[in-house]
């Protein structure tokens, strides 16, 4: 039950982050738009947004093919959930190649560019694990990469803890004002959670893995 209500918990958490990332796009005004936007590209919006709710999609799809009752008792299920979480990804993942192109600095560019690789990656290896029936090497290249999808909600909820790392290293007087310790935070703050998600799933997979074998 307290595993249950851990794991409830920590969907709700990545539901509400997933939202708050996706609130400013629903109305579909540029204006509103987190991301700093190229004029002279004038696809980059529409693509944009459209690399945003395909991730959602693929972040909710995730979530339903992670429980084992649904891959057990509901295999059609899993089946179509599983096709749109990999279209989602794909989709949404070659756009992120495109868009990184035009991010407005180079360590973010090169977050998502690494991001976009390792998510197109992991996602074509699950897939042909599949096609293979391979089904638990499908299982771990899965996990890693739902991991790989969790990364912005991760950079995101990381963001506190490297407001407080900033500060204790800058102290108190924040060196170059309050803008500049947020525009060097959101540098970093997306390989950070792509680090700690991969790590987190290799030991899932260990542990899994340790678990399963014969003692």
């Amino acid at each position: 039950m307290k595993k249950k209500m851990s794991w409830y918990f920590l969907v709700m958490i990545c539901l509400g982050v997933g939202i708050f990332i996706i609130s400013p796009y629903v109305t579909l005004d540029p204006s509103k738009s987190r991301i700093q936007l190229n004029p002279s590209f004038s696809l980059h919006y529409p693509l944009l947004v459209t690399h945003i709710f395909l991730a959602f999609i693929a972040l909710i799809t995730g979530f339903v093919q992670l429980i084992e009752r649904v891959r057990i008792q509901y295999p059609h299920m899993h089946r179509s959930l599983g096709r749109i979480y990999f279209v989602s990804v794909f989709l949404s993942g070659m756009i992120a190649l495109v868009i990184t192109i035009y991010a407005d600095s180079f360590v973010k560019a090169m977050a998502f560019l690494t991001l976009g690789l390792l998510w197109l990656f992991t996602g074509w290896k699950g897939y042909r694990l599949i096609l293979k029936k391979r089904y638990e090497e499908h299982r771990i290249w899965m996990i890693r990469n739902y991991a790989v999808t969790l990364a912005a909600i991760t950079a995101r909820l990381i963001v506190p803890v490297c407001i407080l790392a900033y500060v204790s290293f800058h102290g108190f007087t924040l060196a170059g004002g309050r803008e500049q310790m947020i525009s060097t935070i959101l540098e970093v703050n997306i390989w950070i959670g792509l680090l700690l998600n991969l790590l987190f799933a290799e030991w899932l997979i260990l542990k899994k893995q340790t678990n399963s074998s014969p003692s």
